[in-house]
C-alpha cells in the first residue's frame, strides 16, 4: 500500500502540471495555481475512511480551513454582508471539523467504497459546487483538479497492490479494492450510488438557483436605476417650474 508520502507526492506533481497545462491553455493564473493546489490536497482525501492518522487529520484541517474560502463569491452573490459571510464561514468550519469528520469516523471503513470511481466523481461535483465563480467553465477547471487528485490515489493503490516476488507478480488481497465501482457490501454500494445521485441533483439544482438569483437581481437593479432616473426627471422638472 502506498503510504502519505508518496500518495501527497504524486497528486502534489500532477497538481502542478494540471496548473501548467491550464496556463498554456489560457486559464487564468490564479485559477490554475488553486487548481492545481486542490488537486494536490486532494490525493489524501481517499483516506478520509482511515479511522486515525496524518491523512485524516491533515484532510479535515484543511478542508475545515479552505472550503469557507473558496465560497466567498457565493457568499457574496448570496447577498450577505462582512459579518454574516464571518459567521458562515465559522459554521462550514464546526460543520467539517466536527460533524463530517465524526461521520468519516464513524460510518466508513478503509479500503469501502470511499475508495472508489463513484465516490471520486461525488467529491468533484461537490467541489464544483463550492467553487462558485461566474464561468462554468473555470469551475469545472476547478473540481477537474480535485477528481485528479482523487483518481492519483486510488490508481497508486491499486499498484502497490501487485509485487514481484522471485521473478513472479503476485496480487495482494488489497488488489481491486480501491479502483472500483462497488464493493462487497450492498448498502455501501447502494449509499455511495444514492450519495452521487443526489450530489448530481444538487449540482443542477443549484445552477438554476444561481441562475435565477441573478436574474432576479439584474432585475432589481435595473428596477432601482429606473426609479433613480424617474426621481431625477421629477426634480429638474420640479427645477423648471421654480424658474419659470
Amino acid at each position: 500500500m502506498a503510504g502519505f508520502k508518496t500518495h501527497i507526492t504524486t497528486s502534489s506533481l500532477l497538481g502542478v502540471v494540471y496548473g501548467g497545462g491550464g496556463l498554456a491553455l489560457g486559464v487564468p493564473l490564479s485559477t490554475c495555481l488553486l487548481a492545481g493546489g486542490l488537486c494536490s490536497v486532494s490525493g489524501m482525501l481517499p483516506d478520509l475512511d482511515s479511522d486515525s492518522g496524518i491523512p485524516l487529520r491533515e484532510s479535515i484541517a484543511f478542508s475545515a480551513a479552505v472550503v469557507p474560502m473558496l465560497m466567498i463569491e457565493r457568499f457574496e452573490q448570496l447577498g450577505l454582508d462582512h459579518e454574516q459571510m464571518v459567521l458562515a464561514a465559522g459554521l462550514i468550519y464546526l460543520l467539517i471539523r466536527f460533524v463530517i469528520a465524526g461521520v468519516f469516523k464513524r460510518y466508513t471503513v478503509h479500503r469501502g467504497m470511499w475508495h472508489s470511481i463513484p465516490a471520486a466523481a461525488t467529491v468533484g461535483l461537490v467541489a464544483f459546487m463550492i467553487c462558485q465563480c461566474e464561468e462554468i467553465s473555470l469551475r469545472v477547471f476547478k473540481s477537474g483538479g480535485v477528481v485528479l487528485g482523487f483518481m492519483s490515489h486510488l490508481v497508486l493503490d491499486e499498484i502497490y497492490s501487485v509485487e514481484m516476488k522471485r521473478g513472479r507478480m503476485r496480487l495482494k488481497k488489497s488488489f481491486g479494492t480501491a479502483l472500483k465501482f462497488w464493493g462487497n457490501r450492498t448498502w455501501a454500494n447502494i449509499s455511495t450510488y444514492g450519495k452521487l445521485i443526489a450530489v448530481i441533483a444538487l449540482a443542477f439544482g443549484d445552477q438554476m438557483y444561481m441562475a435565477s438569483l441573478e436574474h432576479l437581481q439584474g432585475g432589481a437593479a435595473d428596477t432601482t436605476q429606473a426609479a433613480h432616473r424617474i426621481v431625477e426627471q421629477l426634480k429638474d422638472a420640479a427645477t423648471d417650474g421654480q424658474r419659470r
